[in-house]
Parts: structure tokens; C-alpha cells; sequence
């Protein structure tokens, strides 16, 4: 090639450069000069949510204490700068040399190890409700990222950022500080700032109170980074590091441990209804009216500190009113400040027993009695290609001989319920779970009976509720009504009932779900609730469950119900000692809630009869019947013969047998 059409070529290879350059300038001139002249944002209001109880009493709003940059430690901006953006101050909006060196760092490593956002786009971001990664929403956050460099000083936009961030579920620097170390913004020293400003890149991760060794490795990378950015010496990081810290964890305007739980359940919620808009710049913040109960949430958590005296195990529960699915107090473990997993709403835990009200339920539609009997001994199952199930009752105690259905319940009978289920067919319980509303995705299996299945906690309240309400299923709500700054209404919940059960039935169930503390049941075996009988004031229906890592308890009357779960997050077995703790709380619980309300029980239906039966065998009761019992019955199913069905379990179910050990 000649030389002269290697200059021709280079030529035209700068001049199309220059075009394109020149078309990219003008093109983000254009932008910029558009976005200076939008109607200008109102970042004030970003990120803002203030919070409602039941009573439209404000519980807390998440950041409101938004105070100007002056008011802020020197040591916070140096140190938010220096590790998030440290060309801050020298571009517009977007740093395209670390955008250049993010992708390339991370195609040559094969996934993502550098991010490239600058305070003002991660600005941008915060004004949206929920951080979906889309193209959309991309191209969204840009378009505002450019309106915030052309309409306000990278003063404000600092100012902005420092006032909305989230440090651990807790926004804005001076709220933050208030918490962790129970001082201004102003006020903070080197260490203190280090360590927050390490926060919000995994607020989980790096929280000194939850997580301190992680939050200290993490304030070491920051220290580096402001002495290479030559914001401090490397003496001033090292005393800095060795600095001892006094956390404080607590918001002085707030003495829940718990209640922040119940806000992230909000945020969470809010973050599903569709009437919201996906930018705070549409509603200047929002205002959200809830059903929390402050006194039930209060009760749950005085309940809580009374019982559980395992300091390291974890805890979650829920108090819903069953009639309509209101939540009015929850918590996701022990204390917020040491873990803000949300375990009420998120956690999957095995549920154990608390499945078998469901299983016999199904097994009332089906012709089963109170009065219906299988043999409590040890058995084993064998199905197809000789594969055999060996369930065990707890401590191996069998009663060797025919007991009722709710005897199988005081008990928690683990083969009673097998038999159940494998008479019935094991698609009939996965049938009911989706009737009631469990969404988890449930194979059937002869365990299941036994509870084996993971279920969020949330979920079985509410399905619990369907019992206590007498067959409707409902929907759990945190959230009654959003409105914006000025009053104007967003959403508004409607509740909605959908019949799902037979009243009757359910009625027949919550009566027999009182066996479980009923002293008539102490036989071979104590009724799972025996200890709390005494405590009692008015009448509820429970049922326990327990598995090698779990102790849950779920119990209600017509006007509440209760779910607990307690356990250890990374499945290590559960002490005995912790499903008793659990149990009193339960109690606690209730009791204190219902104390100054009328004792409501459910009124018999008029197709149902109560008769007195011996409760063990549930054949009618005689003179010689040591503690007559009264079971309720369908008007024309009472017991008039022998209901046991053992020898029936094969012949209904052609591919089981069944083997006496």
C-alpha cells in the first residue's frame, strides 16, 4: 500500500472520529441543557416514607432528619468520597474512565468485580422505590442523573446522598450516627465515619453490630483508600483503626428491637402494589398508614425477652388478626441491630407438625369422625420397589392400642397421621395446602404428613387464619393506605374473603385442636400444651411442632392468631428446653393481647352435635368412662360403632402395605 493512501485512510479515520466526537458532545450539551431547564427536582423529598400504626399514630419516618452538608463530620465526606467517587467533584454525572476500566476488569475476570456508579448515580437510583435491573430502568436513572448535574451543585447532590443512603436499614447519615453511635453527624470522629461510610456497600455484611469483625475489615479498606487519595496520613488511619468503638444500636426515639422488622415487611409489601409509582419524583415520599398494633408489637416483644433465654437462638413471629389477614405485630429474630434478616417473611423453615390440623381436616371432608381410630404403634411403611418409611412418635411412645383423632393431635401421633395421609392419598394434603394459600411448591410424599416441607412462616399464619375465621382464606396486609405528601390517596386495601373450607368443619377442628392442654388426654402420653393449661383464662386452639432444628407453635380463637417459629439459622439442632420457652411465649402473648377483651369462642353451628365420649378411644362414653370428653360430630356421624380403619389402609391404597415391627 502506498503511503499516500495510508495518510488518506488515517485521515478519514480521524475525521469520521472528530464527527462522531462532535455528534456525542452536542448530543450531551443537548441533554445537559434540556435537563437544566426541566422543572427542577425536588431531592429533599427523596427516599422520604413516614410510617402509621393502626391508630394513624406516626411510628417512625425511616429518614426524616435530612440536615445540610455543614452539619456533617469532614471525615464522612472524605471518606464517601474517596471510596465511592473519588473524581466526585471533576465530572459530570458519569466517570467514563472508570466505567472504561470496571468492564474491562471484569470481562477479564468473568463476572462482576468493579462497579462504576458515581455518587450521583447511585443518587438517582435512591429515588426510585425498588431497585430493579432492567434496560428501562437504566436508561431512567441516566436521564435523572443528568438532571441532578444540570440542575443542582454537586454540593446538593453530596448533600442529597449523605441525607438517603441506606446505613443498615437505617437512612440518612444523621439518623445513622444517632443509632450506631448515639451522637450528630457533626460530631463523629475518623473511626466512627469509617465505619459507617463502609455500611452501605452491603448494609447486611458490614454492620459493626451484627457483623463486626467484617464492618472492621471493611473500614481498613477505606482508611487505604482516603491515604491514597490523600485525605488523611497513614498515622491518623492507623490510630483511626485502633480506635475503640462504643456502639450504641439503638435510635433514642425508639426502644423497639423489634419494629424495624415490621417496617422492612412494609417496604416489602410496598414494593408489590402496582398503584405506586416506581419514583419518589412523582410523589415527594410517601405516607403509609398500616395496621401495626403498637401494643401488640410491644406484647410480642416484652413476650420474647421474657421466655427465650437461649441468647443465640433466633426467633420470628406473627399476630394477625384472622377475620380480614391484618398483620398487627411482627418481628424477624431476636434484635434488628444484631441480624435484620427478616425471617417471618423470607425464611423457609420445615413446619413439622403444625401441618397435621390441614391433613385431618382433609380427612373430615372425607368421611372421618373425631371418633375415627388408627392404632399408635411402631410401623413401618413399605411402597413400591420394597422401599420402606419408618416415622417414630416423639421419646418412641406409642399407646399400643386405637386412639380418636384428637387424641392423635394432644399427642402430635406421628403414625396416626401417616396412616391418615396414606388413606387418604398423599395428593389430598397438597391439595389443601394450595386451597388454603401456600404457594410453595409441594411434591407429595408420605413425610409431608409429618411436616417435612419448607414453608414461610407468614404463609402459615394465614392459613391458620382460615381455620380461626372459619373457612376463609384471606390475605396478609401490612400496608391499609398510602397517600403522597399531600394527601393524596395511591392505594387503599380492600380486604377480600374467598370461602375455602366448611364451617362446619372448621368448627369441628378448632374443638379438637383444644386437646393439646386438655388434662382428659394425660394417658400413656401428655398433650403437647399440658404445661400451659393452668395459665389459661379463655379457650384457644394450638398445635406445636418440633423438628431436629425447628420448634414452632401457631394457636388462635376467633379474634387473633399466633405464629411462632424459633431455631438456628444454619439448621443446628434444637435444644428440647427451647419448644417449651416457645410455647409460654405463645401464651404470653395471647393472654396479654385478649386480657381486657370479652372471651369470645365460636358458637356451635346448628348442623353439629356435641357428645360425650371417651376421649382416648372416642367411643361413647359410659359410667365406667374415667374422663368423659365432649367431641363435636356432624349431626348423624355420631359414634354408634368401631371407626378403626387400619386393616382398611392397603385395600384403599393398592400400592402400600403395611408391616407391624
Amino acid at each position: 500500500m502506498k503511503e499516500s493512501d495510508i495518510i488518506k485512510r488515517l485521515r478519514k479515520s480521524i475525521y469520521f472520529m472528530l464527527i462522531a466526537t462532535s455528534i456525542f458532545i452536542v448530543f450531551f450539551v443537548s441533554l445537559y441543557t434540556i435537563g437544566h431547564f426541566k422543572s427542577k427536582l425536588s431531592i429533599e423529598s427523596a427516599n422520604k416514607f413516614y410510617i402509621y400504626d393502626i391508630n394513624n399514630i406516626p411510628v417512625d419516618s425511616l429518614n426524616d432528619e435530612w440536615i445540610p452538608l455543614g452539619n456533617i463530620s469532614d471525615y464522612v465526606i472524605d471518606a464517601t468520597i474517596s471510596i465511592e467517587d473519588k473524581n466526585f467533584y471533576n465530572h459530570s454525572g458519569f466517570d467514563y474512565l472508570r466505567i472504561i476500566k470496571s468492564l474491562y476488569v471484569n470481562m477479564v475476570n468473568k463476572k462482576t468485580l468493579q462497579g462504576a456508579s458515581t455518587i450521583s448515580q447511585q443518587l438517582s437510583k435512591n429515588l426510585f422505590l425498588s431497585f430493579e435491573k432492567t434496560w428501562q430502568r437504566k436508561l431512567k436513572e441516566a436521564w435523572l442523573t443528568i438532571q441532578l448535574e444540570s440542575q443542582y451543585s454537586k454540593n446538593d447532590i453530596l448533600e442529597a446522598y449523605l441525607n438517603t443512603i441506606n446505613y443498615g436499614g437505617i437512612y440518612g447519615i444523621e439518623k445513622a450516627s444517632n443509632y450506631y453511635f448515639h451522637k450528630s453527624a457533626y460530631e463523629l470522629n475518623l473511626a466512627e465515619a469509617s465505619i459507617l461510610v463502609g455500611i452501605p456497600k452491603s448494609p447486611n455484611n458490614y454492620s459493626p453490630i451484627s457483623n463486626y469483625e467484617n464492618a472492621k475489615k471493611r473500614q481498613l479498606v477505606i482508611l487505604k483508600s482516603m491515604v491514597k487519595n490523600k485525605y488523611i496520613t497513614e498515622e491518623e488511619m492507623e490510630e483511626a483503626y485502633n480506635t475503640e468503638l462504643k456502639l450504641y444500636g439503638n435510635l433514642p426515639s425508639d426502644s423497639s428491637k423489634t419494629i424495624m422488622y415490621y417496617k422492612d415487611a412494609v417496604m416489602q409489601e410496598l414494593n408489590s402494589i402496582d398503584e405506586i409509582p416506581d419514583d419518589f419524583l412523582t410523589t415527594g415520599g410517601l405516607r403509609i398508614y398500616t395496621y401495626l398494633d403498637q401494643n401488640a408489637q410491644s406484647i410480642l416483644e416484652q413476650a420474647m425477652d421474657k421466655n427465650i433465654k437461649n441468647e443465640n437462638i433466633q426467633l420470628s413471629g406473627i399476630v394477625m388478626d384472622p377475620n380480614n389477614g391484618h398483620v398487627l405485630a411482627l418481628t424477624g429474630g431476636r434484635d434488628y441491630a444484631k441480624s435484620k434478616y427478616n425471617r417471618a417473611i423470607n425464611a423457609k423453615r420445615q413446619v413439622g407438625s403444625t401441618l397435621k390440623p390441614f391433613l385431618y381436616y382433609v380427612a373430615l371432608e372425607n368421611g372421618f369422625t373425631p371418633s375415627t381410630t388408627f392404632t399408635s404403634e411402631k410401623t413401618t411403611f413399605v411402597f413400591q420397589e420394597n422401599k420402606t418409611y419408618s416415622p417414630a412418635n416423639y421419646n418412641n411412645k406409642y399407646g399400643n392400642q386405637s386412639i380418636s383423632m384428637p387424641a392423635a393431635l394432644a399427642y402430635s401421633d406421628n403414625i396416626y397421621a401417616v396412616k391418615t395421609h396414606l388413606f387418604l392419598g398423599e395428593d389430598s394434603l397438597v391439595n389443601m395446602l394450595k386451597r388454603i394459600g401456600i404457594t410453595t411448591d409441594i411434591e407429595p410424599n408420605p413425610s409431608l404428613a409429618l411436616g417435612s416441607e419448607e414453608i414461610k412462616l407468614i404463609d402459615m399464619v394465614t392459613s391458620y387464619a382460615t381455620l380461626a375465621n372459619l373457612g376463609y382464606k384471606v390475605k396478609p396486609k401490612l400496608i391499609k393506605k398510602v397517600e403522597d405528601v399531600n394527601g393524596n390517596i395511591l392505594y387503599e386495601n380492600k380486604d377480600t374473603k374467598e370461602s375455602v373450607l366448611n364451617s362446619s368443619l372448621a368448627y369441628i377442628m378448632n374443638e379438637s385442636l383444644t386437646s393439646t392442654y386438655n388434662y382428659n388426654f394425660i394417658n400413656y402420653s401428655y398433650p403437647t400444651c399440658y404445661d400451659l393449661t393452668s395459665s389459661f383464662t379463655r379457650k384457644y386452639s394450638i398445635k406445636t411442632g418440633t423438628t431436629d432444628s425447628d420448634h414452632l407453635v401457631f394457636g388462635y380463637n376467633k379474634d387473633l392468631v399466633v405464629g411462632l417459629w424459633s431455631g438456628y439459622d444454619d439448621n443446628s439442632p434444637s435444644e428440647v428446653s427451647n419448644g417449651k420457652q416457645l410455647r409460654h411465649m405463645w401464651r404470653d402473648i395471647m393472654e396479654n393481647y385478649l386480657k381486657d377483651k370479652d372471651k369470645n369462642w365460636y358458637k356451635t353451628p346448628d348442623n353439629v352435635v356435641g357428645v360425650l365420649v371417651d376421649p382416648i378411644t372416642g367411643k361413647t362414653a359410659s359410667k365406667s368412662t374415667k374422663k368423659p370428653t365432649v367431641f363435636y360430630y356432624i349431626k348423624g356421624t355420631e359414634p354408634t360403632f368401631d371407626n378403626k380403619l387400619d386393616d382398611l389402609i392397603p385395600t384403599i391404597k393398592e400400592k402400600n402395605t403395611v408391616k407391624k415391627k
